[in-house]
C-alpha cells in the first residue's frame, strides 16, 4: 500500500501569499477566489485603478466576502507594464509579507483589426504587458519568491497565456497577430524560467485558456458568431467556465504541483486541435 505524506492536504494553499496581477475581474478573479477558498493567507490582487465597476475595491470587497475563508485579499493599484510600478509594487509587498508563495502573471492586452490597420503603438502595448512586463516582475520578485521556496515545497510562477499561443486563431478582418505572437513569447518564457528559476526552489509554469466568457473576450466572441457557434465547434460542447481555471491553478499552486515545471496546459475543451476552426479570413 503507499503512503502518503499529508494527503490531506495536497490541494491545500494554507500560509500561502499569492499576487495575482489584473485580478480585479476574469480569469484573475477566478483565480484570486479559489485560493482564497484553498486556504491562502493573503491574496493581493492588482488592477491600474482602485474604482470604478472592474476596478480593485470592489474586487476586494467580493473576495473578502466569501465565506468560510480563513485568509484575506488585498488590492494594489499597479500598471504591470511600467518598470517602476513594478518595483513599488514589489516594495510595497516587501513590506507587509516579507515573501512569495504564488505569482501570477495574468494582466493581458490585446488588439483585433486588419493586418494592415494595426497602429504601431498596439504592438507595443501589447508587448509592454504581455512579454517584458512578465519578465520583469518576475525578475523584480525573485527575492521574495526565494523566501519562501523550499526543495520539498517550491514557490511558483504561474504565467496566464493563451491557447492564442500554440496556434493561428484568428487573421484577417479580426486578426490578433501580435497577441498571438506575444502569447508564444509568453510561452517560451515560461520554459525559460523553468530552468532558470528550479534550481532556486521556484517552478514556472503556463496556463493556456481558450475562450472564457468575459468582457476581454465578449467582442471577439460575437465577431465569431457567439457562444452558440464556439459551443458547437469545441469538442466538449461549450466554453470555460470559473471552476475550469480554478481547478488548474489550485491544481499548480499547491502540494500536488510541486513537481510540475516547465509545462504549458491548454484549458480549452481541446479547441485548439480543430485546426482553423476560429480563423475568419
Amino acid at each position: 500500500m503507499s503512503q502518503f505524506q499529508d494527503f490531506n492536504k495536497l490541494f491545500r494553499l494554507d500560509g500561502k501569499v499569492a499576487l495575482i496581477t489584473g485580478g480585479s475581474r476574469g480569469l484573475g478573479l477566478h483565480t484570486a477566489t479559489a485560493f482564497l477558498q484553498a486556504g491562502a493567507s493573503r491574496v493581493i490582487i492588482t488592477a491600474r485603478k482602485a474604482g470604478g465597476e472592474h476596478g480593485i475595491d470592489q474586487a476586494v470587497a467580493k473576495l473578502n466576502a466569501l465565506p468560510g475563508i480563513s485568509g484575506s485579499a488585498v488590492g494594489i493599484a499597479a500598471n504591470v507594464a511600467n518598470t517602476n510600478e513594478i518595483i513599488a509594487l514589489v516594495e510595497k509587498i516587501k513590506k507587509t509579507e516579507g515573501k512569495l508563495d504564488i505569482l501570477v502573471p495574468n494582466a493581458g492586452a490585446t488588439w483585433g483589426s486588419k493586418f494592415e490597420d494595426a497602429p504601431d503603438a498596439s504592438s507595443v502595448k501589447i508587448l509592454d504587458l504581455n512579454v517584458r512586463g512578465v519578465f520583469t516582475l518576475v525578475q523584480k520578485s525573485l527575492p521574495l519568491l526565494e523566501a519562501a521556496g523550499t526543495r520539498r515545497d517550491p514557490s511558483r510562477v504561474i504565467i496566464v497565456s493563451s491557447t492564442a499561443g500554440v496556434n493561428v486563431p484568428h487573421v484577417g478582418e479580426n486578426g490578433t497577430i501580435m497577441y498571438s505572437v506575444s502569447k508564444a513569447a509568453a510561452h517560451h518564457l515560461g520554459r525559460n524560467l523553468a530552468v532558470e528559476l528550479g534550481p532556486r526552489n521556484i517552478t514556472t509554469n503556463v496556463v493556456a485558456p481558450g475562450f472564457f466568457p468575459s468582457k476581454l473576450a465578449a467582442g471577439l466572441i460575437e465577431k465569431l458568431g457567439g457562444e452558440e457557434e464556439l459551443n458547437a465547434s469545441n469538442p466538449r460542447k461549450r466554453l470555460g467556465i470559473p471552476e475550469d481555471i480554478a481547478g488548474v491553478m489550485v491544481y499548480l499552486a499547491s502540494p500536488a504541483g510541486s513537481y510540475i515545471n516547465g509545462e504549458d496546459i491548454s484549458v480549452d475543451g481541446g479547441a485548439r486541435l480543430c485546426s482553423g476552426a476560429h480563423s475568419k479570413l
